[in-house]
């Protein structure tokens, strides 16, 4: 029985050495993660956290070809801290709940750019609107998982995000800064 365990063991890490993975999958823990995003109301910050999402990653940091990043953002959680504002938010003016409840991002390619820097390149999905769009990020490893932090701006014009009466940008700003925190553990 034990010849069978370690032959078993034996051929595990043989068919690891001649099938090396791609990168280690991640997991990630809501409970120490953030999503958050700042438009400007007449130039003023106006902060809102999407309450929840989710990220699964398939990365090796030292070989970060051939990794993936999968987000899925409900967007029906989205709150910017005040009532009236997260009323009209739910239309179809701005996020349209009704019509589309998530977006998604979808990695293409992810790089290092440098160091502990790297850059996830794919799709953003929001409210039926694919673009391409770049979300570079830092890394740091930790014996009990990983973090990954990062920011980005995104056009909310592009995605139809703020229309009609609200589609100039000189009392709702054209940029969103997203920034996320987001904790990983291995998965498994």
């Amino acid at each position: 029985m034990k010849e069978i365990a370690a032959l078993l063991g034996l051929c595990g890490l043989l068919a690891l050495a001649l099938n090396p993975a791609q990168g280690a999958d991640w997991k990630m823990d809501p409970a120490g993660s953030k999503l958050e995003f700042v438009a400007t109301f007449e130039k003023t910050a106006a902060p809102g956290v999407f309450k929840e999402f989710d990220a699964r990653l398939r990365f090796d940091p030292d070989k970060p070809a051939g990794s993936s990043l999968d987000v899925t953002i409900k967007v029906t959680s989205a709150d910017m801290n005040i009532p009236d504002v997260n009323k009209e938010i739910r239309g179809k003016d701005w996020f349209d709940y009704a019509g589309f409840p998530q977006a998604e991002f979808r990695s293409t390619d992810l790089r290092r750019t440098e160091g502990s820097r790297y850059v996830a390149r794919g799709t953003l999905s929001l409210k039926g609107v694919k673009q391409p769009v770049e979300v570079p990020f830092t890394w740091t490893g930790s014996p009990d998982g990983a973090v990954m932090e990062g920011e980005l701006t995104v056009k909310r014009g592009a995605f139809g995000i703020g229309t009609g009466e609200w589609a100039a940008s000189n009392v709702i700003g054209a940029d969103v800064k997203v920034k996320f925190r987001v904790k990983l553990r291995r998965a498994g």
